[in-house]
């Protein structure tokens, strides 16, 4: 483990490779659990906000859902997560045509209709924070879902956190993400 600023970071999460192949897993991770994705407390009044904007990328179930249970909901420890539709897919699914679970708040930041990308979770995934009064602990959730995603990690011969670069920046920085990759080369180069 390694640490930087105020996050505690695992080893797994630059040394193991990993990219996500959604043509094999076909978005497993939106669909499958117990609970749906966590949420931060500043992410609870974007919900809000871009919610309107979100109808036309949602199925008419997935709408219902979100408008009478909820945009979030409470998880076993009451934190916030997303509602999930049949204690399945998250509620924020949908499907594409390659029958592919999709995020429906990524697709309208992708046709620019707001400006809020996706849960930074789900962003970051198969990153999970575990928050502590002082530090946030960054750990891979190694999933058997994820497994198509390793192998082409190693194909590509793509670390897990170059592959979550954009996410990891977004969450921390450009100067926390360049210590990363810095102490990452580093390490590598005595190896």
């Amino acid at each position: 483990m390694i640490i930087i600023g105020s996050t505690l970071i695992s080893e797994e999460i630059y040394t193991e490779q990993f990219a996500c192949d959604l043509s094999v897993c076909k978005g497993a991770c939106c669909i499958e659990g117990d609970a749906g994705a966590p949420l931060a407390a500043d992410e609870l009044p974007i919900l809000q906000e871009i919610f309107p904007k979100l109808k036309p990328y949602l199925s008419e179930q997935n709408y219902d859902v979100l408008t009478n249970t909820g945009l979030w909901v409470p998880d076993a420890e009451g934190l916030p997560v997303t509602p999930l539709i049949n204690a399945g897919d998250c509620a924020y699914v949908y499907y594409d045509e390659h029958d592919t679970a999709k995020c429906a708040i990524e697709k309208a930041w992708l046709e620019r209709e707001i400006d809020f990308q996706k849960p930074v979770s789900c962003h970051l995934y198969p990153i999970r924070i575990s928050k502590f009064p002082d530090y946030d602990a960054l750990n891979y959730h190694c999933w058997h879902i994820c497994r198509a995603a390793v192998k082409k990690g190693r194909k590509l011969k793509v670390r897990m956190f170059r592959f979550l670069k954009d996410a990891l920046i977004r969450k921390y920085g450009q100067e926390w993400y360049d210590e990363l990759d810095a102490f990452v080369k580093l390490s590598l180069e005595q190896n």
